[in-house]
């Protein structure tokens, strides 16, 4: 079955907002302060984005949801990667390559000259491809977040 890319929609915010709950409690030992971040980065998205710039990228097979990703206006010449979020049973498929190229290519044809993102070093897949697009690791530092000791990293692409 082929799947569909769509902008935010009726259900996603509640759904994104269960997924990185349930996801990031198993896999990364997250707290439940990490849900609170997600749903206040969403609805200040859903309130507050400028459509011309912003964009969600929502990946569907059928009815299912599989995964996401934010394009957000940092400043004029900054995009910000947001919520970069695949299912388990959609890994694998090249649909992290396809949305992060989706997302890079709105934020490029937007005008944006580079984009960041913030992540943790725990997320091995996603960092190899960042490197592989051509994102730089440009600042890692360990903290105490949501729970947990994590390493904290800050990406940067030039678009």
């Amino acid at each position: 079955m082929e799947i569909a890319i769509r902008n935010l929609g009726p259900g996603d915010i509640d759904w994104l907002v269960d997924r990185h709950a349930e996801l990031y409690a198993r896999d990364e030992g997250f707290d439940a302060t990490f849900p609170v971040l997600v749903r206040e980065v969403l609805e200040t998205y859903a309130k507050d984005h400028d459509p011309q710039t912003d964009r969600a990228f929502i990946a569907w097979r059928g009815a299912q949801r599989l995964g996401s990703v934010f394009c957000v206006r940092r400043d004029a010449e900054t995009a910000q990667l947001r919520l970069f979020l695949l299912v388990p049973e959609a890994r694998g498929l090249g649909l992290g390559k396809r949305l992060l190229s989706d997302c890079m290519a709105h934020a490029r044809a937007r005008g944006f000259a580079r984009m960041v993102l913030w992540t943790h070093e725990s997320h091995r897949a996603a960092c190899a491809l960042y490197r592989r697009f051509g994102w730089r690791l440009v600042r890692s530092e360990p903290k105490r977040s949501f729970g947990t000791d994590v390493v904290e990293q800050g990406w940067e692409v030039d678009l």
